[in-house]
Formats: C-alpha cells, structure tokens, sequence
C-alpha cells in the first residue's frame, strides 16, 4: 500500500513521497524485489545502449578486458600502459597524489592519462577516480566537509544535496568526474573505525541521506553537464555491521535481517540513478562479498535492476582465496564488472597478470564471453551516458573554483547544522562575545589535521596544518569575539586561571580504516585531565569534542557545564564557533544512539537505556 513516509529527528522531517522506504514498495526494500528506475533513467539508458553495443561489437577481447581494469596512479610501470592494455580506469587511493599537491598539477596529471587512453584505436576515454569522501579531501586547499557522520546529525537531505553539489565541483575541477562516494553503510557497532563514514545507525535516514548525496554528485541525470561526477555508493553490502564492529570482518545474519537493515539505502540510491557500486571488503556468514553472486548478480542487478556497474575495493578479491587466478573467476563471474588493482608491497600492480589470467579464463570457457561483454557493456554505458566520449575534458574554469568562498560557505552551513548540543546547565551556551578573558584549552582547538580526522589529503589523515585554506576552531574564535575580549591559548592545559569561561577541545587523534577499530571508545586519559584541570578552576567549561563517533564520556560530562559533539567538522571551524557563540543556533539530532558505557556500543542491541537516544539534540 502507498502512502508517505516520514523520518522523525526533532525539529526537522525528512518527507519523501512514495512508499514506506524513500518511494519503493515495503516488499522491494524488505524483500528484493525487481526496481523500475525512473523514466529518465531509463529512456538514458535505452537510448544510449545501442551506440555502446556498436563500441562493443568493434572491440576486441584485449580491449574489452583493458576496460574491466583500474590500476592506482602509483601502481602503473608507464603512464604509457594506458594506451597499451587499453586501461578503462585510473586511480589515486589515499596516498597516491602528485608530488605537488596543487590543484592544477592534479589536473595536469589526470588530462596526462585522458590523453594515452584517447590514443587507442577506439579512443574510449579513461574514467578517473579519486577517494572524494568529505569534500575533494585529497587535494590541498579543497574545501573539506564535515564526516559523514556529521552530515548524518543535520538530518537534512537538501543540504546534503548542496554539499556534494560543491563536492562534484571541485572534484571535476581536478579533470577528475568520478567519486568513490557516498558510504551508506548503517553502522551498527562504534568499535568500527570507519563508524564517521555512515550517516548514522538507521536505515531510512542513511537512505535519504545516500539518495541526495548521489544526486548532488551526479545531478539529475549523469548527462547533465561538466560538473556531473559519478557517484559510487559503498561498500555493498553489509560493511556497518560486522561482528564486534572489525573492519573487512564477518556480518553474521540471516538473509532477511540484511534486506531489512542494510539493502533499503542501495535500493534508494539506484533509484536516484547511481552509477557505480562498490563491493565491500567484509564477508556474510563466512562467504566474502567479492565473491558472492547471489548479492552481487541475483539481488542487485537482479532484483534491484542496477544497470551501472560493480567496482571492487582496493585489491579485494586478493582476499578470497590464495589462488590469485581462482580469486578473478570467482570475482567476474560473481557479478564484479572492474577491478582496482594497487600497487602490491611497494612493486607495481599485477594488472598484467589480472588480464592475462582473465584472458586465459575466458579461452577456457570458465569465464563466459557474456559476462565479459556484460561487465564491458555497463562500464561504457556510464561513459557514454556522461558525455565522455564528446568532452573528456574540464573546464578550467572549475579548477579556479576549488576551495572558494562560496564553497565554504556550504561547508560552514553544514559544520553548523551537524553540531549537537549534548548538555547546557545553566545556560552557558551562547557565550558572550564581550567576555574579558576566555581560555581556549586543548591541542585539538588550533589543529586543522585534528578537526579534518581520517580522510584528508593523506589516507589516514595526520595531525597539523595539513591543508590550506581551512580555518581552525581557535582562529574562528579569535575572529568572531569582540575587540575586548582577551583570548588565550593553553595546548597543555597550564595558566587556565583568571578565565571567565573556558573552551576545551577534545577528541579522537586521525585515523581510518583498518587502524581505526577499537575494543572501547573511552575519552583518552589526557582528555579526561584537561577538563577536569578546567573544571577545578571554578570557571564555565564549555568542553568541544571531535570524534569520529559517540565516545564514552566519563566524568568529563559532569565536569563540563556545556559539551558540543562536534564530530569530524573539517576545515571550517567558523561553523562550530558560530554556534558558540550564537550566530546560528545549534540544530543538530544525534544519527546513532550515545553509550553510558563500552557495554552499549551496538546500536541494534543496546544494553539498557542509552546516555541519549537517537534524535536527541539541544537548542538555543
């Protein structure tokens, strides 16, 4: 039965017209069933699909195996393998950038690799991909955006439209059009430490969220123009709920429970169009997702009627077996339609050896033809769908655009609506801007690495001044108070008296996948000392935490007369202190629930009442 579904979070509604789950029928999103992509959609593909089978029927098996590849820019021998192995895709992972990290090298070197593929025979162009997860995070002076998890707390689709849109922006001002976002996982265990990566612990509310993303990415249809990025929804499926929150670990379950809380937002997102889809490291009752086809073939493209294509993780289907060669059988004939291919142990990428098996396969007949031209037929589809073909260049006007005022200006609207006021005793917040003397404490209040998190320009992200351009919490402060107002600064927490209010900063030092798991979420002791050196002072602690997920606060919440969960904010602090100081007022509803304790870390199986639910969230 039809009917509106609504996604209460406080003050804000998230209203999407159609059916129970974000416009499909309960049964679709529950049980699978086949999805009618909207008449746009549909009438692109139809009517581009008989120029690809044209392309298609020109190819050779060489050809067509060179476009099933993408190799890392720091995994290639020679640029000039692009053009020999006919190379469909390139990319730069977390740590594969320029020496000179400036926008305009970046463009330089993608338009280098345009331009060995448009040497082919058949001059199909390359399709550049890059980790744009917050922002175009790898690139330096880009605008970074608050974390996933940030974006979750605004509970506000169109804004999350808006980002990417500036996201899509700058990522093709680079000559880069394809973004290896957004992550919809639903994470369910905050031990995980890519928990920032989700919009939060439900599933309607990382569907609504995931279909706006894709749709400021991409625009209404791939077609729409030079800013139009592909969008890549990730890592199906499954990935936010392994045992014990591991990374790449296990999602334990039966087939119902992960249709029910982990498939609706994939269903969402193909039905805002998305292009590609990601497959997820992680494994489902013992069997690894790159090797599953039954979810990969069966339910998504199947069922779900995806017409883009499957891209594996990085060197993921290495990890279903020690037999290289049975890992590309099993990977292509379980539905993979390209795969990445790094560079191994610091040697250049096997993607000689991946072609060369998948040829062999292929003449033996244990890859079928079909399922070559299928995957190949997918991957030009989206290419001639994105106008590539007829302008595989930018425009470089985008390239003068990356990191504007404008552009902060978004990400500063959405660090202010991502902001969630866990506590006000005594209305201490909005502070004055006439105070006479306000500490700022904490090494985290004037470090741009700090608030950025995992991410941002390198992989796992670092501590420091790591980009341009951003503005860190303490300068925001500095430029929001009164000429009056005195503002000192204590990294260590050392000569806090005298204050009539202090701000901590605190919080999770970067990190991302892999090196992000954890066995609690405890503040540091460190942390911890900081307030508390504050609270003995007598003073108001306004204390700011920057996490890439709910931490267990411990005293640190009856020490604090005001606490700010502030996520992973990116690089416009302007945005925190402007709920500071109360130049917007704080909106923001907590996306997953807040643990009292490292015993309530699940969100599906919480151990008692949580410290605060979901939702939950002060104001002015």
């Amino acid at each position: 039965m039809h009917r509106q579904y609504l996604y209460h979070a406080a003050r804000k509604t998230v209203r999407v017209s159609g059916t129970t789950i974000l416009g499909l029928p309960v049964s679709l999103a529950l049980l699978g069933l086949t999805l009618t992509l909207p008449a746009a959609f549909a009438q692109d593909f139809a009517k581009n699909d008989a120029r690809v089978d044209a392309i298609l029927s020109q190819m050779t098996l060489d050809e067509k195996l060179g476009q099933m590849v993408q190799v890392d820019m720091g995994a290639l021998h020679d640029k000039a393998d692009v053009q020999k192995y006919f190379l469909g895709s390139v990319l730069s992972g977390g740590n594969s950038d320029p020496a000179d990290n400036e926008p305009q090298t970046w463009l330089k070197a993608v338009n280098e690799f345009q331009t060995q593929a448009l040497q082919t025979r058949l001059k199909i162009p390359l399709l550049y991909g890059i980790d744009a997860v917050h922002g175009h995070n790898n690139i330096d002076g880009a605008v970074v955006l608050p974390h996933h998890i940030g974006l979750g707390a605004t509970h506000d689709p169109a804004l999350m439209r808006q980002a990417e849109q500036v996201t899509a922006q700058e990522v093709a001002g680079t000559g880069i059009r394809w973004a290896f976002a957004p992550c919809i996982a639903v994470a369910q265990d905050e031990r995980w430490g890519r928990t920032y990566e989700s919009y939060g612990s439900d599933t309607a509310l990382v569907g609504a969220l995931g279909a706006e993303a894709v749709r400021g990415l991409q625009g209404d249809q791939l077609s729409s123009g030079p800013t139009s990025v592909l969008a890549c929804a990730k890592h199906y499926i499954g990935d936010g709920g392994t045992q014990n929150g591991k990374d790449q670990g296990n999602d334990v379950c039966d087939e119902a429970t992960l249709r029910k809380l982990y498939l609706p937002p994939y269903a969402a997102a193909i039905k805002a169009g998305v292009g590609s889809i990601m497959v997820s490291y992680s494994s489902w009752n013992g069997l690894k997702m790159h090797a599953n086809r039954h979810l990969l073939t069966e339910v998504l493209k199947g069922e779900l009627g995806f017409q883009g294509f499957l891209v594996s993780d990085w060197a993921a289907i290495d990890q279903i077996s020690p037999d290289y060669k049975k890992d590309v059988e099993a990977s292509i004939n379980g539905g993979l339609d390209m795969i990445m291919i790094p560079a191994a142990l610091g040697q250049p990428g096997n993607y000689a050896e991946f072609i060369a098996d998948l040829k062999d396969l292929v003449n033996l007949g244990q890859v079928p033809q079909s399922r070559i031209d299928d995957a190949v037929r997918r991957i030009l589809r989206i290419k001639v769908q994105m106008g590539l073909f007829e302008n595989p260049w930018t425009d470089p006007a985008l390239t003068a655009q990356i990191g504007s005022p404008e552009h902060r200006q978004v990400a500063r609207q959405c660090v202010r609506e991502s902001l969630v006021v866990l506590k006000n005793s005594g209305h201490a917040l909005p502070l004055s801007k006439n105070l006479k003397h306000l500490v700022v404490a904490g090494p985290a209040a004037d470090d741009l690495g700090l608030q950025c998190g995992g991410w941002t320009i390198s992989w796992q992200g670092s501590t420091g001044a790591v980009t341009h351009g951003g503005t860190t919490l303490l300068t925001a402060i500095r430029q929001t108070v009164s000429s009056g107002t005195e503002v000192s600064y204590s990294a260590d927490g050392q000569n806090l008296a005298g204050a009539d209010a202090i701000i901590v900063v605190v919080g999770e030092k970067p990190y991302a996948e892999m090196f992000g798991d954890r066995t609690n979420v405890d503040l540091s002791v460190s942390d911890t000392a900081l307030v508390q050196a504050a609270k003995a002072t007598g003073a108001p602690v306004i204390t700011v935490l920057y996490s890439g997920r709910p931490m267990v606060l411990g005293p640190v919440l009856k020490a604090s007369q005001a606490l700010i969960a502030a996520w992973l904010p990116g690089t416009e602090g302007t945005g925190v202190a402007d709920v500071l100081f109360g130049d917007a007022h704080p909106t923001g509803k907590l996306p997953r629930p807040w643990p009292k304790n490292d015993q309530q870390l699940s969100a599906q199986f919480p151990s008692g009442k949580p410290l605060f639910p979901v939702g939950y969230g002060l104001t002015y």
